[in-house]
């Protein structure tokens, strides 16, 4: 088990579990996906929230490698998403 503590005033621009649960929504996780992370962080499962968000952006890359054929707007959808996902495990390390 992981004991390193995440605490949500440490992570700025977030500081409320809504504004993490925003994030990973816009990030494109799932109803799952946002409660299995919330979980990690009100347990302090810092190792185990990084392994799953990593676990979500490498299946949002493997999309967006077999989306180059689609219109231009999937895949920036999916970018954007990958996007939200990196700033949000950039500012978990810092805390």
């Amino acid at each position: 088990m992981d004991s390193e503590v995440i605490m949500l005033e440490k992570l700025p621009l977030y500081g409320s579990k809504e504004a993490v649960i925003q994030n990973l929504e816009d990030a494109g996780c799932s109803t799952d996906i946002v409660k299995r992370c919330i979980t990690c962080m009100e347990q302090g499962k810092k190792k185990e929230l990084l392994e799953r968000l990593e676990e979500h952006r490498a299946g949002l890359l493997n999309k967006v490698h077999k989306t180059k054929l689609l219109s231009m707007n999937e895949f920036c959808r999916e970018e954007k998403q990958i996007d939200c996902l990196d700033y949000l495990v950039y500012q978990i390390r810092r805390c």
